[in-house]
């Protein structure tokens, strides 16, 4: 197999009438989903003269539309990128002269939005995927597929397909403050989710609950992984995750039974107290990822769901999802963190010291590095920054082993399991004492009435200040830190908010924290 697209052909085969794909107002069967792409893609190479390799943008919310608009971009060989509407206007800007796609696909809704911000560019179309899809929808009920679809030009571009073409590109934060755009091919997707669906078990029967945006990697499980099986994806919308009770509805009536979702998007529910509502029984594996699990949020998934199984998987964006996992196999105390894990099969995750030495001994701290058939292929047009994160690894002298360098520092514990201890940027040097600011964070979490939290540093006034969304004391917060941590470590100010800003990408937003303590 070296191409994703073998996974619908095959779905499409065994299961031509199930749901593939879900949102709240529309649905398509797998049989659908493959005719509707196919012609798709015959108007893309045909009339907008799609060439391989080509990038394709997203200017629209996830929705099953969406769906077919990916699927047809992959059979014209061409690779998808979504842009976040929620983003910065000049990020947006950035990301399309970036890409310089030659389709931007958008909907009804936000066409003139779409025209008035990227018409400017002579070579990008801008393209209604919703109207286009209404027509093709319209002809099928007077005209065959063979009338519609273009089987030779699909063939010739199939069969010059590769399996290190790219799938998507998605775009992370730039330190520099331009997006990096990360590369993904068929190869790295098939290499993971087969071993993703079979190491948790995965099957036909298996309905999704798609929490992330399409822009997000985290979707990716849920594309791919189902239409790989033949399971149903059931898309939330965004606004659901600001509406607990809209949400957790929409978990009862469509009785998911894997959740692959984001730690924010789970500390949301939990905190908004939604299973006080309703509780969506129907769960039983629910797969986190993102940030540090709060124990004492995982606690209350854990009273209302007891029978689903939880795991804490760990990776970034640019080794394809995820390179290691840990099935939660016991109850954790509030000052502990759950381990990041084992590294999933075919993938190698090592650390690596200050200089460039591996670390094999426990309890010692060095940067997670990743190699395996899962690295992406670097970041698009930036051969700077995909040379200074992708490179040989230091280690292997006896052959060519490319590597991808996290940015995060682990640990292992004694029975090898991996540890993610913080990013690197996370770790100051206060008052003489090398500190890490999450080791802060967890003791902060396990106190009373203390929901969330970040800690940040101040290099100016060489300050560490820590961000508190609940209901504590603040003074009486420090003084019960001063029983779990060194006073070097104790924060200089706590700042208590009423809701912690968030990434598109569900992450803690750091910057926005930054912007409210001034720094």
């Amino acid at each position: 197999m070296n191409n994703v697209l073998e996974w619908l052909e095959k779905s499409a085969t065994n299961y031509p009438d199930k749901i593939a794909f879900a949102d709240v107002e529309n649905t398509i069967t797998y049989k659908d989903l493959d005719v509707e792409s196919d012609i798709l893609a015959s108007i893309l190479i045909r009339d907008e003269e799609v060439k391989e390799r080509q990038a394709i943008a997203f200017y629209l919310e996830k929705c099953v539309d969406a769906t077919v608009g990916i699927f047809a971009t992959l059979k014209s060989r061409a690779f998808y990128s979504f842009i976040d509407l929620r983003s910065p206007k000049t990020r947006q800007t950035k990301v399309i002269e970036t890409l310089m796609p030659k389709i931007i696909f958008t909907d009804d809704e936000n066409y003139a939005e779409a025209i008035s911000m990227f018409s400017s560019y002579p070579d990008t179309k801008i393209i209604s995927l919703e109207t286009l899809l209404s027509d093709v929808r319209k002809e099928l009920e007077t005209k065959s597929y063979e009338d519609l679809s273009e089987r030779e030009l699909l063939v010739k571009r199939r069969q010059t397909a590769l399996s290190n073409d790219p799938v998507y590109v998605n775009f992370t934060s730039g330190s520099t403050g331009t997006p990096k755009g990360v590369v993904v091919g068929h190869a790295s997707i098939i290499d993971f989710i087969e071993v993703f669906t079979k190491t948790f078990d995965l099957n036909k029967n298996d309905i999704w609950a798609n929490q992330a945006p399409f822009d997000f990697d985290v979707s990716v499980k849920d594309i791919f992984a189902s239409i790989s099986v033949g399971g149903t994806v059931n898309i939330i919308p965004r606004g659901y995750f600001s509406n607990p009770t809209a949400l957790m509805d929409y978990l009862v009536e469509r009785k998911p039974t894997v959740l692959v979702w984001a730690v924010s998007a789970m500390c949301f529910v939990s905190i908004m107290n939604g299973f006080g509502y309703k509780v969506p029984t129907s769960v039983k594996k629910v797969i986190f990822s993102g940030e540090v699990m709060p124990i004492k949020q995982l606690n209350v998934w854990k009273k209302y769901l007891p029978e689903a199984t939880y795991v804490n998987v760990y990776g970034p964006t640019e080794i394809t999802c995820n390179c290691t996992y840990h099935v939660v196999d016991r109850d954790y105390d509030l000052k502990e963190v759950i381990p990041a894990g084992k590294a999933f099969e075919n993938e190698h995750v090592f650390l690596l010291d200050d200089n460039d030495k591996e670390i094999r001994e426990a309890g010692e701290v060095g940067e997670i590095c990743v190699s395996g058939a899962c690295l992406a292929l670097g970041y698009y047009k930036d051969k700077e920054k995909t040379n200074a994160a992708f490179m040989p690894n230091p280690a292997n002298t006896e052959f060519l082993e490319m590597m991808y360098r996290t940015g995060d520092l682990g640990r292992y514990d004694e029975e090898g399991l991996l540890y993610y201890v913080s990013r690197k940027d996370f770790q100051v040097k206060h008052m003489g004492q090398r500190i890490e600011l999450g080791e802060i964070e967890v003791a902060a979490s396990s106190k009373d009435k203390v929901e969330r939290t970040c800690c940040l540093y101040d290099n100016n006034k060489k300050k560490i200040l820590l961000f508190v969304m609940g209901d504590a004391d603040k003074k009486e917060l420090l003084e019960e830190l001063r029983e779990d941590l060194p006073s070097y470590m104790i924060p200089n100010k706590v700042i208590m908010i009423d809701e912690m800003p968030m990434t598109k990408n569900g992450k803690i937003d750091r910057n926005a924290l930054k912007q409210v303590a001034g720094l």
